[in-house]
């Protein structure tokens, strides 16, 4: 076995934190800069015409909610097995949402997490992560579905019902088949073995971020004088949000993917394009570039730990 020198080991541990956060600068500023959907002109006049302090604090506020949700779900899960700080949950979740940014739908998240614990809790860091995101991904999927119908798409919505329902009952039958020694009903006996009032926080809590980014979203649209029915906007926004996140992406590339999703459906509704696209930039900037800027503070400073 070849072992690594302590002075190796920090140096190349250094590296990768540098090599992660200069990364998602690249990305962020590649991503801004070069986007030749943005017109910065049209954004600056807009702007300067709908400024108010209020109310860009207001969306900033919006920014900041949807974040500490995801920390005070995450340091609901977490207490599982293991109580710690808000602080501390901050450090974790902004600290692997920049380890994720490079990794289709944030799966670097999971690694991110799991290296501020100690090996042995890594399979369990894992699946409590996967609970955190488990259930925004079914609060999507319930909210998208409900306004796919409202918006009239009601055989897609009965689409999705039924695939649905298909892989329930394929899952039943198949809930005894072990792969690698884990079986679906290993995972639900797993996920039954976590205190009821923590599910129903972590239910709760995924519900407060999915209505606070979703209307940060309609709000934006409010701002770039966009004024539809609120019932179709907000419709509208579960939709794009839902299809979306169907499809395999990059967090880097979250805005793109969103972006175009938008624009179908809201041109529909007679929304100019480059609004849309703006918006969702903006929407991306805000809840991923800004907490990233923060998170990467957090790996430049991490230190490798044995045990938590």
């Amino acid at each position: 076995m070849i072992s690594i020198s302590h002075k190796a080991k920090q140096f190349l541990v250094l590296l990768i934190k540098v090599l992660i956060v200069g990364g998602a600068f690249y990305f962020i500023y590649n991503q801004l800069a070069n986007n030749d959907q943005l017109d910065w002109q049209k954004f600056l006049v807009l702007f300067h015409k709908n400024q108010s302090f209020l109310g860009v604090t207001f969306i900033l506020l919006l920014s900041i909610l949807n974040r500490f949700f995801e920390i005070l779900k995450w340091q609901n899960l977490v207490s599982y097995f293991l109580k710690i700080s808000l602080p501390e949950a901050t450090k974790q979740v902004l600290g692997a949402l920049t380890a994720g940014l490079f990794t289709p739908n944030g799966l670097g998240e999971y690694a991110g997490k799991a290296v501020f614990y100690s090996k042995k809790e890594t399979k369990k860091i894992i699946f409590l992560n996967l609970i955190c995101n488990g259930i925004q991904m079914i609060l999507t999927i319930v909210f998208g579905t409900i306004g796919l119908w409202f918006l009239g798409y009601g055989l897609w919505a009965l689409g999705i019902l039924g695939i649905f329902f298909f892989f329930f009952l394929f899952s039943f039958f198949i809930r005894n088949l072990k792969i690698k020694g884990y079986s679906i009903e290993k995972l639900i006996h797993k996920i039954n073995g976590i205190p009821e009032a923590i599910h129903q926080k972590n239910i709760f809590l995924g519900i407060c971020r999915y209505l606070v980014f979703s209307h940060q979203y309609y709000f934006l649209f409010l701002a770039f004088d966009v004024h539809l029915p609120y019932l179709i906007m907000i419709a509208t926004i579960a939709t794009v949000y839902f299809l979306a996140s169907s499809l395999p992406t990059f967090q880097f590339l979250d805005f793109a993917v969103k972006g175009s999703v938008a624009v179908y459906f809201f041109g529909i509704l007679g929304v100019n394009e480059w609004i849309v696209v703006f918006i969702s930039t903006l929407m991306w900037f805000l809840n991923v570039v800004l907490p990233v800027l923060i998170g990467s503070y957090y790996v430049l400073n991490f230190k490798t730990k044995t045990s938590i």
